[in-house]
């Protein structure tokens, strides 16, 4: 039952969670599909901005070309001998050279019937001299007194071109209003390739990600940044319209189909986009956002087309992002709402934890006070083991005062029988002087055994080799040891417990001692070094350390002896590594080990 209720709570939470996600995801498309739209469309008109201005700057080179061409008299004159062969031949020349250097298409002359009777292109195969363009609307505008602009396809050349044309008056250009009734003899044409114009275009489109088409009244597109499109209708042809398009020869033999647009075309209103599906039965349908303008001066409809792929490509991987956020959100609310349940639980369970690990940590601390008495206890049975190693040497430096004290008492006993009392007196300072020595070997064997308070202060290195060497000179006087010391008398001083340093050097003393028993010359040499750390030497001269035993020598009940119990070294790195310091051992050149001590110097001083 409890396995069933479980299993529904999951199944509803996890329908919930579900839910949730469909949601984020359906709002997060929306909202980012608008922000892509927004930004397209933002992009585009400063896009079209930039190409309509491109355009009426490449067109407004050739706009004046007619008026300038119009006050020459050649053209007036040629007008007025019409066919004279000795008047059209130099204009034919002319026109040719204004051609070359304009790099205008064609430049020609047409009379009052719409004939053209003079043209640039006079040698050529496709000569327009003898054709009628009576028929083109820039023909009517120019005969009718105004410049007239108009793009079409050439009926001769079959060329794309841009057409400007401007009136031939009778008396020359009118000045004045008087002269506004001058008979108009004809009508002189330049017609601009729009080709260069349109490669320039596309390379600026092509740049910048986006087609572009420009449109005339019909919606037929005569220049396009796509190949395809071109001569193609946006918007359906109906056989009337398609019939009118055929009369005017705008587009000279060349039939004219319209685009697969979907949803079919219609113009966008200000400020606003529409978004077609365009292509043919090559390219396929893609996705566009139409940015619509007019450029007034020359009649045309500035098309940007701006392909809706990257905006669609972007959305998936945000979706993504958004998914895993709001799952992200989702587990972290069921954890949160999950730690809540279990927050009394975890809370009693804390508390029984906590009581354990009071009880835990007061048996440790018990341990850990049990086994520091217990390493007290060892480091003092370190002590007593050198002491006792040292007891001959012991006895015979205390035995020699207490001998000296007896004689000088004896002695002194009868000098008073005697009445000597000068010898008496300088007995008694002898014995007081004896005795003084006495008590300064004891204090000193005391000091030595007494247990460590564990206190670390700054410690004079030179007074801890001192009092080391008042407890093992009995020893080395007895063996017959040289002793040599080396700036043992520095006044640098460690941060240590004297103590415990002065039981590391005896401690490595008397081993020395123990390896010269059967060597000869025996020397004892204590140096001092000072560098970055202050290095305490003791070196001897006896048979030195086998090396199988180099690395084992410090480990615990290691003995080369039958003496002992193998805890002196191992005591001693001990001792020297809770001072922050290192101990090591090797074997000296002429013969001999050589314990060094580094450590840490607290202040530094000079001999």
């Amino acid at each position: 039952m409890s396995i069933n209720i479980k299993t529904k709570k999951y199944l509803s939470v996890t329908f919930i969670v579900l839910l949730g996600l469909v949601a984020i995801l359906r709002l997060a498309y929306w909202f980012h599909l608008e922000i892509g739209y927004q930004q397209t469309q933002t992009q585009s008109k400063a896009q079209i901005k930039e190409l309509m201005s491109f355009m009426s700057g490449s067109l407004s080179r050739y706009e004046s070309i007619p008026h300038v061409l119009s006050t020459n008299p050649l053209l007036a004159n040629a007008l007025r001998a019409n066919t004279n062969s000795e008047v059209i031949k130099p204009l034919n020349h002319y026109l040719e050279e204004v051609q070359s250097i304009t790099e205008a298409l064609d430049i020609y002359l047409i009379n009052a019937d719409g004939l053209a009777i003079a043209a640039s292109n006079w040698q050529q195969d496709y000569s327009f001299i003898g054709k009628n363009f009576g028929f083109r609307p820039y023909f009517t505008q120019a005969i009718n007194g105004g410049l007239g602009r108009y793009f079409a396809v050439g009926t001769s050349s079959n060329k794309r071109g841009y057409y400007f044309s401007y009136p031939i008056y009778e008396h020359g250009y009118p000045l004045t209003p008087e002269q506004s009734d001058s008979k108009i003899l004809g009508v002189i044409v330049v017609k601009v390739d729009i080709t260069e114009i349109e490669q320039q275009s596309t390379g600026m489109a092509r740049a910048s990600g986006y087609d572009f088409t420009i449109t005339d009244s019909d919606d037929v597109i005569f220049l396009s940044s796509n190949q395809q499109w071109r001569l193609h209708s946006l918007s359906p042809l109906t056989d009337d319209k398609q019939l009118l398009i055929a009369k005017s020869r705008r587009y000279a033999n060349r039939t004219i189909s319209s685009l697969t647009v979907q949803p079919p075309y219609q113009a966008p209103l200000d400020d606003t986009y529409n978004i077609y599906r365009i292509g043919n039965a090559s390219q396929g349908l893609q996705e566009y956002m139409e940015t619509k303008a007019l450029m007034t001066n020359a009649g045309w409809k500035v098309h940007i087309l701006a392909p809706m792929a990257p905006t669609y490509s972007a959305l998936p991987p945000l979706l993504l992002l958004y998914g895993a956020l709001y799952l992200l959100c989702a587990v972290a609310l069921l954890y949160a709402i999950e730690r809540r349940k279990n927050g009394l639980r975890l809370k009693q369970a804390h508390e029984q934890l906590e009581q354990r690990v009071k009880a835990r940590t007061l048996e440790l601390e018990n341990s850990n006070k049990q086994l520091k008495e217990t390493q007290d206890e060892l480091v003092q049975a370190a002590k007593l083991t050198v002491i006792g190693s040292l007891s001959a040497s012991i006895n015979h430096e205390i035995n020699q005062p207490l001998a000296a004290i007896r004689s000088y008492a004896q002695n002194t006993q009868t000098l008073l029988s005697r009445a000597k009392w000068d010898d008496v007196s300088t007995n008694i300072i002898t014995i007081i002087e004896l005795t003084d020595r006495l008590a300064a070997i004891v204090a000193q064997f005391k000091s030595f055994t007494r247990k460590s308070s564990g206190n670390d202060k700054a410690t004079s290195v030179a007074q801890s080799i001192h009092d080391a060497l008042t407890i093992i000179q009995p020893e080395v006087d007895k063996q017959g040891i040289q002793l040599i010391l080396n700036n043992t008398d520095t006044q640098a001083l460690i941060w240590c417990d004297s103590i415990r340093l002065q039981q590391v050097l005896i401690n490595l003393m008397s081993n020395a001692i123990v390896a010269m028993h059967h060597s000869s010359p025996k020397q004892l040499i204590i140096s001092v070094k000072q560098q970055d750390k202050l290095q305490i030497l003791i070196e001897d001269t006896g048979t030195g350390i086998e090396e199988s035993q180099m690395k084992k020598i410090f480990d615990p009940y290691y003995t080369s002896s039958r003496q002992g119990l193998g805890l002196g070294l191992s005591i001693s790195r001990r001792i020297v590594e809770a001072m922050q310091g290192q101990i090591s051992v090797t074997n000296r050149k002429d013969g001999g080990a050589m314990f060094i001590i580094s450590l840490p110097i607290h202040a530094a001083g000079h001999a």
